[in-house]
């Protein structure tokens, strides 16, 4: 076997001297500094704030700014440099527009975006920055940005950049320089979940992360929604237009997948015409920009899903009693004819009593009219290219935990009991718990969309329901999803929503550094990094818990989130020197003043290098087998053959 893949290893590199001189370069990489990890989590749609924390690395670009120019640049014009390379276009319109683009101006600017790219490219190899660079501007910039030491840098940067100017390509120059700024400053990506619901354009925000290099994403229990609604999953597929619903979001469904919501139009403007569905007004955070609908039908609308969800969600939990959710089926316990609703031994009048689509008798049956339309809306999902496009790259780029550089990462929680000890939770007819949970539920989350149309796949795609507002779901972490009661009934103790006791014990050093061992990491060195849980700064709470041991890095991007946090969102930010907190401000579009509050969280014994992270590992494990092809071109077990033969 050894010698069969040593052979087709030999493919690529046909003799011992290209051996040798990938192992060289490969020994050479995992000296560098190890590259800047982001984190963050809960983006919940809202793209522009999203796209601004990239396009300026979460304020690291603007220090990098100020690391490559001090004092020797006013600050208010650093400000302006770091904007024009968060927003190249806007920026070079805007000035130009305005009169205050010159060939001084593009000589100076360019000399400046020269330093700052030298700056945040000196962890690079040469080779891969000029990957970086767009194709037509490859020489002039690797030229720029890799002048030797025997030549007048001054001298040589100035006759390049009069060349730029004279042959009218200086703003086209700018826009790349600010662009390979951008993106070099990310080297890897860590998503801890919901990229979907509430904000505008989930959509985009994938757009985004598809183009990134490096990019992995730990599931949400909202992003486990859509890929169960894309998987086929008929109550997910309520529950994400019923949520697009509530907050008026008809840009990403109709515009951004191409979801024709014609059908439900008709059917809730004729079923729910005399009604006028007061409670089911939507909460417009953002206007529609490409599909604005009337306030009145869109309730219309948000109520017609309602109901289904709930009549689908019935049977959902009736079809799989080892949930141990029938406290959950409240809708079939409804009294129709009296308006109320038996809760906890009390009746409870519901604030809503319109169902005409209901059959008393079987209040969980969809009528005729109902059926049609969520097959219609099943269709139109199987059917969006584009988001079966951004649901595969969740699955290939996504799962349900990430163990990376010594850190564990996932969305929610790992289900605890009241006493403490790991929960034990039914997938396909076997309790797991802990690390065989997750391991589990990533398989069931990829049978679910993979497998072909079955009972099986059926089946694991209930499983994604669950995952979505089970009690026992490490997604969601809560006792209840209170649906039912934020909708219908006016009691408040009804809508309080318990999180599992894991974010009470997470608190505990001792209960962090137990998980990391059951991941396989050093509970010494290792941290937890989660989202889902707003950290609500306002009220005193912090980010960085159990000793430092435990990151939640919900902030709020969200605005629906906003009030309760008293800020917008945070980043995590790992370089070779140290752990950054990235605290951010309500985004504003097209306000220039927006570099965060940083604060430094822990400082490394050393600078880490690539040979410290996973990637050095993988890299060593490459050089290990380069140097045995090496050895057996040398005995003479493999032989050499020129680069002519390489098929």
């Amino acid at each position: 076997m050894e010698n069969k893949y040593l052979k087709l290893l030999s493919r690529d590199f046909p003799t011992g001297d290209i051996a040798a001189s990938e192992i060289v370069n490969l020994s050479a990489v995992r000296s560098l500094p190890k590259g800047t990890e982001y984190f963050f989590s809960d983006i919940h749609g809202e793209h522009e704030a999203f796209l601004h924390m990239l396009k300026s690395a979460s304020g690291m670009i603007r220090k990098k700014v100020d690391l490559a120019l001090g004092k020797a640049v006013a600050a208010s014009e650093r400000e302006l440099l770091a904007y024009l390379i968060y927003y190249p276009d806007r920026q070079l319109k805007k000035m130009q527009q305005s009169g205050e683009i010159n060939d001084e101006w593009r000589r100076i600017t360019i000399y400046r975006l020269i330093l700052v790219c030298e700056t945040i490219s000196a962890k690079y190899t040469r080779s891969r920055v000029r990957k970086c660079i767009p194709r037509d501007m490859v020489y002039i910039l690797d030229e720029l940005l890799n002048v030797t030491d025997d030549i007048v840098k001054e001298y040589y940067y100035d006759e390049i950049i009069s060349t730029v100017l004279e042959t009218g390509i200086a703003d086209r120059f700018i826009k790349s320089l600010c662009e390979l700024i951008q993106t070099l400053a990310i080297d890897s990506l860590h998503i801890i979940g919901d990229i979907f619901d509430r904000g505008p354009r989930p959509d985009i925000i994938l757009d985004a992360l598809m183009r990134m290099r490096d990019v992995d994403i730990q599931w949400g229990n909202h992003d486990i929604s859509w890929m169960g609604a894309a998987s086929g999953n008929l109550a997910l597929i309520a529950n994400v237009i019923r949520i697009s619903m509530r907050y008026n979001n008809f840009d990403v469904l109709e515009d951004g997948y191409g979801l024709n919501l014609r059908a439900l139009a008709v059917f809730a403007a004729e079923t729910y015409k005399d009604d006028d569905c007061a409670l089911f007004m939507p909460h417009t955070l953002d206007d529609n920009i490409y599909d604005p609908v009337d306030a009145k039908l869109t309730a219309k609308m948000h109520k017609a899903m309602t109901v289904i969800q709930l009549k689908l969600e019935g049977q959902l939990i009736a079809r799989h009693p080892e949930w141990n959710m029938d406290d959950r089926d409240l809708f079939s316990r409804v009294d129709f004819a009296r308006g109320t609703v038996t809760v906890c031994g009390k009746a409870h009048p519901l604030l809503d009593t319109n169902f005409p689509t209901v059959d008393p008798a079987a209040p969980l049956s969809l009528s005729t009219a109902e059926t049609e339309l969520m097959m219609v809306l099943a269709n139109s999902f199987r059917h969006s290219e584009r988001l079966n496009a951004h649901i595969r790259f969740l699955y290939s780029n996504g799962s349900m935990y990430k163990v990376i550089n010594g850190n564990l990462l996932f969305h929610g929680c790992i289900p605890f009991t009241d006493a403490g000890e790991l929960q034990s939770v039914a997938v396909s007819g076997k309790a797991y718990c802990g690390k065989a949970l997750l391991d589990k539920l990533d398989e069931t989350a990829n049978r679910a969309y993979f497998l072909a149309p079955g009972a099986e796949k059926e089946a694991a795609a209930d499983t994604l329901w669950y995952l979505w507002c089970g009690a026992g779901s490490p997604l969601y972490g809560k006792d209840k999803m209170a649906f039912f009661e934020r909708y219908f009934l006016d009691d408040p103790a009804l809508h309080t929503e318990t999180y599992n006791p894991y974010y009470q014990y997470s608190e505990q050093e001792e209960v962090c550094r137990t998980l990391l061992k059951m991941f396989g990491l050093d509970p010494e060195k290792g941290h937890i990094i989660n989202g889902h849980v707003p950290v609500k700064i306002k009220d005193g709470e912090r980010p960085v818990k159990a000793g430092g041991k435990l990151f939640v890095i919900d902030g709020g991007i969200s605005k629906a989130y906003q009030s309760a946090t008293g800020i917008a969102g945070y980043t995590l930010i790992c370089d070779s020197h140290s752990l950054i907190l990235a605290e951010h401000r309500p985004f504003i579009s097209g306000e220039s003043e927006h570099t965060p509050k940083v604060s430094l969280v822990e400082r490394f014994d050393r600078r880490m290098n690539i040979s410290d992270t996973d990637k050095g590992k993988e890299l060593l494990g490459r050089i290990e087998d380069l140097k045995m092809l090496m050895h057996a071109y040398r005995a003479g077990s493999i032989k050499e053959h020129g680069a002519q033969d390489v098929r």
